[in-house]
């Protein structure tokens, strides 16, 4: 059932409201989907596998014990597993917007760039940093 026009007038001033009293989160809830977390889990999930990975290929290359080898495969099904439990939770419509994102911004557009986020907080610190002291 479509909203009335007075229905969408009222919400419409109410995110006026919402944008003018506090523009740092409008501009925060604007930038996620609702699939930004389970987004956020599969990219954890596959840093947990590759950890997984490299423990199972280092313990076998050198040999130090089979059970470290062992440890190392359980890592990478659990992180699987993970991934996709979160896979299953983001959904069909999920997957279909990640496409779409995808396909019109890119890869590094939409998980963004880590090395810019990285370069930014260190600048932001080096800012806040009180000057050093005259010898």
């Amino acid at each position: 059932m479509p909203l009335s026009e007075e229905e969408q007038r009222i919400l419409q001033e109410i995110e006026q409201q919402f944008h003018a009293n506090d523009p740092q989160l409008a501009g925060e809830i604007g930038s996620h989907s609702i699939y930004t977390h389970c987004l956020r889990q599969m990219k954890w999930a596959g840093a947990v596998f590759f950890v997984g990975v490299v423990v199972l290929v280092v313990a076998l290359a050198t040999a130090t014990s089979f059970l470290v080898a062992f440890a190392g495969f359980v890592v990478m099904l659990g992180a699987a597993l993970w991934f996709e439990r979160s896979l299953r939770k983001m959904g069909r419509a999920g997957m279909e917007q990640l496409g779409r994102s995808l396909r019109a911004g890119g890869l590094r557009d939409y998980l963004g760039s880590t090395s810019d986020r990285l370069r930014e907080r260190v600048r932001r610190d080096a800012d806040d940093a009180p000057p050093p002291p005259d010898a």
